[in-house]
């Protein structure tokens, strides 16, 4: 029997790196491990409508601590002259005081943009939870989704699914699209993959985006 696997843990090691890169001794790992994780559930919510791509956290012995956010649209969290992310710094540094966790003397927001928005599945579901939220028909964000993220070189394949009370009908159920290959069980296949949720009126959609953008072979 078959056994189902986030595609980023499958390929960890591999052609994936970890979203947070830092050691600890025993005392410290569980307050780095809580910070990292209301940290991200804090930009996850503040940040939602600014498409982010992913979030990851880098630590160092000098107590340095670095948030690097990756966006297609980094102008809305940047703000004119930096405002965005000092205001963004005085919140996490407040979350970080609430929950009693260790304030870093360094702490450090980065920005990064993200150059091709159409083949990077945390950005495609922003925007389809966005469409449905706006209460657009499932069926055409599917579809225009699904063709606009093909018309980009660099995706060889994408699979759209989503779940719940699709149109507000009474009972649940799923429906999905596929372009291209999905090769899941390839380690060196490069699958972007995001999972989230859109909040409607009627109930919540579950949202699933795989996008392949071919193999990876070492440079030798």
């Amino acid at each position: 029997m078959t056994h189902v696997v986030h595609p980023y843990a499958h390929r960890l090691g591999g052609i994936r790196d970890w979203k947070s890169k830092w050691t600890a001794s025993k005392s410290d790992y569980k307050d780095f491990l809580k910070a990292d994780f209301f940290i991200r559930e804090f930009l996850e919510k503040e940040l939602k409508h600014c498409y982010i791509s992913s979030i990851s956290f880098e630590r160092n012995t000098d107590k340095k601590y670095s948030i690097i956010i990756n966006t297609s649209r980094p102008g809305m969290i940047i703000g004119r002259g930096g405002d965005g992310i000092e205001k963004l710094t005085k919140k996490i540094k407040s979350i970080l005081k609430k929950k009693n966790l260790i304030i870093p003397l360094d702490l450090k927001v980065v920005i990064n943009d993200v150059h091709s928005p159409e083949s990077d599945a945390g950005i495609v579901m922003a925007q389809i939870i966005e469409g449905l939220e706006k209460r657009m028909p499932f069926r055409r964000i599917l579809k225009m989704t699904a063709e606009k993220v093909m018309a980009n070189r660099d995706v060889q394949g994408i699979k759209i699914s989503v779940s719940g009370r699709l149109g507000g009908a009474d009972m649940a159920r799923r429906e999905h699209i596929k372009k291209g290959r999905i090769p899941l069980s390839t380690f060196r296949a490069d699958v972007d993959y995001r999972d989230g949720r859109a909040n409607l009126p009627y109930g919540v959609i579950g949202i699933k985006v795989w996008i392949y953008g071919g193999e990876v072979f070492d440079k030798k």
